[in-house]
């Protein structure tokens, strides 16, 4: 399996843990509980009644976990076929329980999880914040919050559990911006790639009537584009902590093997790969077919160091949905002549 299917393969399994994780969580809810505080005044304890824990996401770190397995086999697998000097084949192996290892994965889930709670109560408290301030009633400010419950499936909808806090900020201004009645801000409404247009008409129908969009069709665009957002959060999660672990996994696979004194780290040289189409980031395009050795970092023109794609230590904005890969190459005729020259002496 190469790289590029290991993507294919681990990134929607990310993506619908991540789904299926907080459409647990919305569904968990006891709205009772949210309004009864928010009726309080208690912002915070509204938010703790939403219970956005670290272990509603066990099945997003079993995903990551499954990820990394996948991604430090595959780097062993792709080995060159190497005889000793006894004439025996050196069998390359990616140890999954190595404490390294298991240390990498940890740090890797842990991190994820902790930001995406974190982020999420933020978001949350942010979001009621806002709905009480604009003068909405308890019930539906938790509604708008959690999502409301579909008549036909009985499943909650909407709601901004899930997203960035960033983009509930996003939602809330074109949200103020369609019930405002201002024509040039309604107007901003058809600038947003998230937006379903099958709503368009109903919003330019209110900009020529001069009229704010309101109550049920307010709702109802509202409630897609936090959709379309909330799709849009879990595929760039997942992509972005797919390719961490995969990467992350395949470096230690190479580290493994200089550690078991099968290979020297002077063997080998890292080849960065970009995905070699359109989407790729300018600074990735550069870095295409630049090599390094096995203990140095490449250099983006951004100033930011990376040891490998989607290094988890370099800045998210050369990590996230990044498709780069990288390519090992290794010295078979210097890696022979220089176990030789040990065993000899």
């Amino acid at each position: 399996m190469n790289f590029d299917t290991l993507l294919a393969t681990f990134e929607p399994r990310l993506a619908a843990a991540f789904r299926e994780a907080f459409d647990e969580i919305r569904s968990s809810v006891v709205l009772a509980r949210v309004i009864e505080r928010l009726e309080r005044g208690d912002v915070n304890g509204a938010v703790e009644a939403m219970q956005i824990e670290p272990e509603a996401f066990s099945a997003l770190e079993i995903a990551l976990q499954e990820a990394f397995n996948a991604g430090g086999t595959n780097a062993v697998g792709e080995f060159p076929r190497v005889m000793d000097p006894k004439g025996n084949r050196v069998i390359w192996r990616f140890g999954v329980r190595n404490p390294v290892a298991e240390a990498i994965l940890g740090d890797l889930s842990s991190t994820m999880v902790t930001h995406i709670t974190g982020d999420q109560r933020e978001g949350i408290r942010q979001a009621l914040e806002q709905g009480l301030a604009r003068g909405a009633n308890p019930r539906s400010t938790a509604l708008d919050v959690v999502g409301r419950q579909n008549r036909v499936t009985g499943r909650r909808e909407g709601g901004v559990i899930g997203l960035t806090r960033y983009q509930i900020e996003f939602i809330e201004r074109a949200r103020l911006h369609l019930a405002s009645g201002d024509p040039d801000l309604m107007n901003r409404y058809f600038e947003l790639k998230t937006r379903d247009k099958r709503f368009d008409r109903a919003v330019m129908v209110a900009i020529r009537a001069g009229k704010p969009v309101t109550g049920e069709a307010l709702t109802k665009i509202v409630g897609r584009l936090r959709d379309k957002n909330l799709l849009l959060r879990g595929e760039m999660l997942a992509r972005t902590e797919t390719m961490m672990a995969l990467s992350s996994a395949r470096d230690e696979a190479m580290r493994q093997q200089i550690e078991a004194g099968k290979v020297q780290a002077q063997d080998i040289t890292k080849v960065w790969r970009s995905a070699g189409d359109s989407r790729v980031r300018h600074t990735h395009r550069v870095l295409n077919g630049k090599s390094v050795g096995m203990d140095e970092v490449f250099q983006s023109p951004s100033g930011a160091l990376l040891r490998f794609p989607g290094d988890p230590r370099a800045p998210i904005f050369e990590i996230s949905g990044c498709r780069c890969r990288l390519e090992y190459k290794v010295d078979q005729i210097g890696a022979v002549v220089r176990r030789y020259r040990a065993e000899v002496v």
